[in-house]
């Protein structure tokens, strides 16, 4: 900071110490040279500013140049057909965008007897005092054995014929393996190369080249086109296919350079007409072709052409000051526009919006990381829903009152973006209605921000162990293990690709208004790959739940989930942690260690009887949710049952003690004792009722 402090000082000095000398202000302001008064300053069409010497009214545009601009559906045109899209005064250039039916394209169908058979030429026709850039623009050719000419008119001829030979490109194929993306083209394909200074009008066509048989069997068209160089990158689709005019339907941009008058500035200051009449305005002679064009001197900026269009960067010590402050803050917005644009095109957004816009994905959405700043009052500590080993979560409200769940994450390396927006994709498709959906993501950061549904209630964790926890029923109980088993199954078998989860817990299955669960957390999660398991470098999950064959090997499976979930399933029906201190205050005991060493001796000795009822008639029913609790924590995964058999299962327990559960005192809508203990409302911050050490929607990246 301290350097650009220096830079941008020294530079105020320089404009502090220039004379302000002016070349121009010879024209009277009765001039026609100049906009009558009543003009516009600067005119505008649609939403393209037309700055003097353009202008669209008669007396607003200098004449006797073609700088008289016509605006027809809010579309600004240069002469009858030449649609300009921006004016930048500084480089005295236009910005204009050809549309491909109005011939500034020449294609043809290649054919192997008759290589020139329908051709269409194409080409391009300006004024006097408008030229196509020659450092701005390329000679581009596409397809495979095509080559393609443009000739531009001689500088120094008059009678409009196209007779000055300027630049040939030739593209050639191997075969179609040989055709690669760009965004250069490379001549396999694709070949571009510089135009002639000074080129005003011009004319497209191909050389007659014979194209054998099997260049037609991929290739069956050529293109020839002038575009703006860094406006076009290359796809082997466009030599490939015919998508060519498709993409570019909306138009080719090209940059155009135009000049004042066709005069030296010794010449053209001596005549009425000079164009640089802005005081603190100066001459420049264009290098490229006879003419000039007019800038502001050093220190001011503006436009000169006009009489009081240069105006002074900073006149005061004080305006110094504002002039080297606002420096600093542009060049800082600057490397945070190049920096969000890095992590952008590093993390996929491109590809990501590229499908979105042409309609191949529609359910996810791109958020900026200032809409999820305003959503978050700038991510609040009292925003925050709840912290995990994956990252924070915050609550948000979006612009149309809509409350998210918005995901900080610690760590998202991502190494292929590519294979990243897939999976992105792949869970905003998720539809289940017991598994969180992923809404959209801000991808201009670092470590990508996920936005999810948000879920009101809490955690399964809080509502069995929480410190003001209520009596839950044996039949919610045993509805959570359900609904739980069938979102694993769905995740396992009902997606276009296989979801492990990977850290199955209490604390990850969230619960909404109606207690309907609502599972999450799939920071350690892994598509399934084609062997149904995947070999896993560093071990991810969640102590007390981990399946110890994943430990043994590394190797993720859907059993491992199965076995996480055995653990969930013992919770609920013991009420105790996963991990958990023996007798209150002894020793921490793993759960499903406990578990399966009563099974071996006494099971009701860790179960949690109270569940039974007051006469037990309920035990037998908790025993066999117990034996499914075992099958789950069997020590070998294949010895296990799939998360659709456990699903099974449960739902055969619940039905043939359908009777019992009803009949039970412990009915679901009395999770609560009393309902002035139930989640609190009406404050946005408690409303949600979460607690610090909650790891929810830590949902990354499926790898």
């Amino acid at each position: 900071m301290g350097a650009l402090v220096l830079v941008a000082t020294s530079l105020m000095l320089l404009i502090l110490q220039h004379s302000g000398a002016s070349d121009g202000a010879r024209a009277g302001s009765g001039s026609i040279w100049q906009p009558q008064p009543d003009c516009p300053a600067p005119a505008k069409c649609g939403n393209v500013n037309i700055p003097y010497p353009f202008g669209i009214r008669e007396g607003c545009f200098r004449p006797k140049g073609g700088f008289n601009i016509s605006c027809k559906q809010e579309q600004a045109y240069i002469g009858p057909d030449i649609r300009v899209t921006n004016f930048d005064v500084v480089q005295s250039e236009a910005r204009i965008l050809t549309d491909i039916p109005s011939g500034t394209v020449a294609w043809k169908y290649n054919n192997e007897f008759d290589p020139i058979a329908w051709t269409s030429r194409g080409g391009l026709r300006l004024g006097n005092h408008h030229m196509v850039s020659s450092a701005k623009n390329r000679f581009t050719a596409i397809g495979c054995s095509t080559v393609a000419f443009i000739y531009g008119r001689d500088k120094n001829g008059s009678n409009g014929q196209f007779d000055q030979f300027t630049s040939l490109c030739g593209s050639f194929c191997f075969d179609e393996g040989s055709i690669e993306d760009g965004p250069e083209c490379s001549g396999m394909g694709c070949c571009q190369v510089p135009i002639s200074t000074n080129l005003r009008r011009f004319s497209l066509g191909f050389y007659n080249y014979n194209t054998t048989k099997k260049v037609l069997n991929f290739s069956s068209r050529s293109y020839a086109f002038v575009v703006e160089k860094d406006q076009f990158k290359f796809k082997s689709s466009y030599a490939k296919a015919d998508n060519f005019m498709e993409e570019l339907a909306r138009g080719i941009p090209i940059i155009l350079q135009w000049i004042a008058g066709n005069e030296t500035c010794k010449e053209a200051a001596l005549k009425e007409s000079y164009a640089c009449v802005a005081n603190n305005s100066k001459c420049i002679d264009v290098i490229e072709a006879p003419g000039y064009r007019c800038n502001c001197t050093q220190g001011y900026e503006g436009n000169p052409y006009l009489k009081d269009g240069c105006r002074g960067i900073c006149i005061s010590i004080i305006f110094l000051i504002i002039c080297i402050s606002t420096l600093l803050i542009k060049i800082q917005r600057m490397k945070l526009e190049k920096e969000k644009q890095r992590f952008y095109d590093q993390n996929g957004g491109h590809i990501l919006y590229q499908k979105i816009i042409s309609g191949q994905v529609n359910t996810v959405e791109i958020f900026t990381e200032e809409v999820l700043k305003n959503a978050t009052n700038n991510f609040d500590s009292g925003q925050k829903l709840g912290a995990g080993g994956h990252g924070i979560v915050y609550k948000g409200i979006l612009r149309d009152n809509n409350v998210v769940a918005v995901k900080r994450s610690n760590f998202l390396h991502v190494t292929d973006a590519e294979e990243f927006v897939q999976e992105i994709i792949m869970l905003s498709q998720i539809n289940h209605r017991n598994v969180v959906r992923l809404i959209g993501c801000c991808l201009e950061v670092e470590v990508p921000i996920l936005v999810y549904e948000f879920i009101s209630n809490g955690t399964l964790s809080y509502l069995i162990h929480g410190d003001s926890r209520r009596y839950a029923s044996l039949k919610l109980r045993l509805r959570i293990a359900q609904e739980s088993a069938e979102a694993l199954a769905y995740l396992h078998l009902s997606t276009n690709r296989p979801i492990i989860h990977g850290d199955v817990e209490s604390l990850n299955i969230m619960l909404d208004d109606s207690y309907t669960v609502k599972v999450t957390d799939f920071g350690a999660s892994r598509w399934l790959s084609n062997e149904a398991v995947e070999q896993i470098a560093m071990v991810q999950g969640t102590r007390g739940y981990l399946d110890p064959e994943y430990l043994q090997e590394r190797k993720l499976t859907e059993k491992s989930d199965v076995y996480s979930f055995g653990v969930v399933l013992l919770e609920l029906i013991t009420g105790k942690k996963a991990i958990y201190r023996h007798d209150g205050d002894g020793d921490f005991e793993s759960l499903a260690g406990s578990f399966l060493r009563a099974m071996e001796e006494r099971v009701e000795n860790i179960l949690d009887t109270s569940l039974a009822g007051a006469s037990m008639e309920a035990l037998p029913l908790l025993q066999e949710v117990a034996k499914v609790g075992s099958m789950c924590l069997s020590a070998k995964g294949k010895e296990r049952p799939s998360m659709a058999e456990v699903t099974d299962m449960l739902k055969a327990v619940r039905i043939a003690w359908r009777d019992l559960l009803v009949s039970s005192e412990y009915n679901v809508t009395e999770v609560f004792v009393d309902s002035s203990e139930a989640p609190p409302s009406g404050n946005p911050s408690s409303a949600v009722f979460w607690t610090p050490d909650m790891q929810s929607l830590e949902v990354e990246t499926l790898r």
